[in-house]
């Protein structure tokens, strides 16, 4: 028993020993890294909200590492496509997965177990990025100053009440079918391939209306392109302070505020995550990049890990259940 005790000691011992060593050397790796390109997935194409913080969040940490930063753009089925390749990369932080609330909040609800990944257990977090309101625009040739404007414009002409998204499961889709359901406003969905290609058929006059993240509309809105009617958040946005809420334009209970975070695999090494979390705040705390996501109507969120972690449970338990309260299947 005597010498069973003491191997298991040395055991014991020997096993911290090489828990140490193996930190150790983690920790020098994490010093180190990166030491070649990093690739940095997002799910949408080039021209919208989730692509400009992408490449804001590649071009500060590829000038912060001295390495590329590649953004590789992997659109389809709300978002599900790049975060599914995300989640077969290996787990050695040379890959990350700019995250939204669409591949980390809405879509476990929608697409359940064809999901194709779990948005817990196969990523490990980085950081949150940034926030920002969804926003209601109209063409301008639309003859209404507001919501309440719109919908009777929409009541009295149910042949234009048409709605275009950047794709189904998308934030802004399921932000218009809130709306829809809270003001009971028949309104048929027109799915797009990306913000672009959305906000292009609006301002043409193709589709009276959408909502969209305000970063890829702001410009628009600026330049006359698009008229703005309401911000999605509880308050009204700094950069368009004239512009009223959907609650204060009658719309009771309506409050979406969309985010972005960044992930890499799960099973990364510890100190490696923690080095990402560290250069990620460092460069979202820099009053620059403060400014620019500022001027894009949205606000720098840098975060914990645990942060973004408790994030992601309460988002996917909130729209699961917003989901399942409105009935919103895929079309």
């Amino acid at each position: 028993m005597q010498y069973r005790a003491h191997t298991g000691l040395a055991a014991c011992l020997l096993g911290v020993a090489l828990s140490t060593t193996t930190f150790g050397v983690l920790a020098q790796d994490a010093g180190n890294y990166p030491t070649k390109p990093v690739t940095l997935i997002v799910s949408f194409p080039p021209g919208g909200s989730s692509d400009f913080f992408t490449r804001l969040v590649a071009n500060g940490l590829g000038k912060m590492w001295n390495q590329p930063v590649v953004v590789e753009n992997r659109p389809g089925a709300g978002g599900n496509i790049g975060a599914q390749l995300a989640a077969r990369s290996a787990p050695d932080g040379y890959t990350l997965y700019m995250s939204s609330i669409n591949t980390h909040g809405i879509n476990p609800g929608l697409y359940k177990d064809k999901l194709g990944y779990d948005p817990v257990k196969d990523f490990a977090p980085i950081s949150r990025i940034a926030t920002v309101a969804n926003v209601l625009v109209v063409n301008p040739q639309v003859p209404a100053k507001s919501v309440s404007e719109l919908l009777a414009y929409f009541k009295a002409h149910p042949d234009k009440a048409f709605y275009a998204s950047p794709g189904s499961g998308t934030s802004p889709h399921l932000s218009s079918e809130l709306f829809k359901r809270l003001t009971n406003t028949p309104i048929t969905h027109v799915a797009y391939k990306g913000s672009n290609a959305a906000l292009t058929d609006v301002m043409s006059g193709m589709v009276p209306m959408a909502i969209d993240n305000l970063p890829a509309a702001i410009a628009l809105i600026k330049a006359g392109k698009l008229r703005a009617l309401a911000v999605t958040s509880p308050e009204r946005s700094a950069e368009l302070p004239d512009v009223p809420t959907m609650i204060e334009s009658g719309v009771k209970g309506y409050d979406v505020t969309s985010w972005w975070g960044l992930f890499t695999r799960a099973g990364t090494p510890a100190p490696i995550v923690a080095k990402l979390n560290h250069d990620v705040v460092t460069l979202l705390q820099d009053p620059k990049t403060k400014e620019t996501i500022a001027a894009q109507g949205a606000s720098s969120a840098p975060s914990s890990q645990q942060e973004l972690a408790q994030l992601v449970d309460s988002e996917i338990s909130r729209w699961g259940k917003v989901i399942e309260d409105a009935h919103i299947t895929l079309e």
